[in-house]
Formats: structure tokens, sequence, C-alpha cells
């Protein structure tokens, strides 16, 4: 199997349309980016924008990549600092209550028993999201790093520019706070 540092140099010295091998990086890593874009933003939507403008800048970054770390880390802190970004443009930003009275009455956010189905099926993955987005972006976001993306404390503290104890504590705090968080949401569906 070839491995991703193989591929970053094939699309590298690819004749100009030749996407082949970083359509196969792409698929590598989609998921996860599109996965972490959603628990790192919070959205959803902004989740599927995110993933594209972050696999759009590794694309015109390759030649940047220094092979000093795995490919998959590189995009991963590639990711990281994009929906860092994209938090820092959002603060201030009014948002709609959908449990709005005002906006419930609107009929085209009703939905039939199929999108019902869609939703019962992504209970637990639903419960994690809310979970999640109870915590603060200073606890949420090293969360991610360290649990999803698999950064060690080190990097974290490095990306984020802080200190290793202070990563270590925010990590250690959003932990507890994503349990008790998310045994909530399990016995309120309960």
């Amino acid at each position: 199997m070839t491995t991703d540092e193989q591929l970053v140099q094939e699309a590298r010295t690819a004749r100009p349309g030749d996407l082949r091998a970083f359509d196969e990086l792409v698929r590598r890593h989609q998921a996860k980016v599109q996965t972490n874009c959603r628990y790192l933003s919070g959205n959803e939507e902004d989740a599927l924008d995110l993933a594209q403008e972050v696999l759009v800048k590794t694309y015109f970054n390759l030649d940047r990549f220094q092979e000093r770390s795995r490919f998959g880390t590189w995009i991963g802190r590639i990711k990281v600092n994009h929906c860092l970004n994209h938090l820092r443009k959002q603060k201030g930003k009014a948002f709609v209550d959908v449990e709005d009275p005002g906006v419930q009455a609107e009929s085209a956010l009703h939905h039939g028993a199929e999108a019902d189905a869609e939703l019962l099926a992504g209970d637990a993955r639903a419960r994690i999201g809310a979970a999640l987005d109870c915590l603060t972006d200073s606890l949420r976001v090293p969360l991610i790093m360290r649990d999803m993306d698999g950064l060690s404390y080190q990097e974290i503290a490095d990306d984020l520019n802080l200190g290793l104890s202070a990563v270590k504590m925010r990590i250690n705090r959003a932990r507890t706070e994503f349990r008790a968080a998310y045994l909530a949401e399990e016995s309120h569906e309960s």
C-alpha cells in the first residue's frame, strides 16, 4: 500500500490536472477532517465548508509539507488552525434559537417521518456533539486535538501557544465536563 508521504510526492510531481494522488489523500483523510471540523466548530453546516477549505489549503500548500511529521498530523494542524480562525471570526455573531416559538412556527423548518428516522439513527453522535457543544472553545479544542487527533500534550501546547501544564489541566477539566454533560444528555433523553 502506498504511504501518504509517497502520495504527497506523486501529487507534487504530477502533471497539471492529474489529481489522482491527491484524490487518494482526500479519500483517506476527508472523513476524519470533516468529523473533527464538526466537533471543533460545533456546527454541521460549517463543518462541511471548513473541511472543504482545509482540503483546498492542503492541496495548495503541499510544497510546504516538510515530512518532519506524518501527513495526517500536518493536515490535522491545518484543520485545527483553520477551525480556530473560524471560531475567532464567529465570536460576537448572533444565532437563532430553534427552540424559540417564533422560529418553530416557520413551516419550512418542519420535517416528516423520514427525517425523524434519520435523526434517531444518529442519537449517540448527537449526544456526543451536544456534550461537546456544552464545552467552551478553550476546553473543547484541546480535548479534540488530544482524543480525536491523537496529538501529544506538547504538540497541543505548541499549536495553541499554551504551557504544557495548562494544556493538561484543560484536557482534564474538559473530560470531566464532557462526562457530566454526556450523562446529563443521556438521562434527559430517558
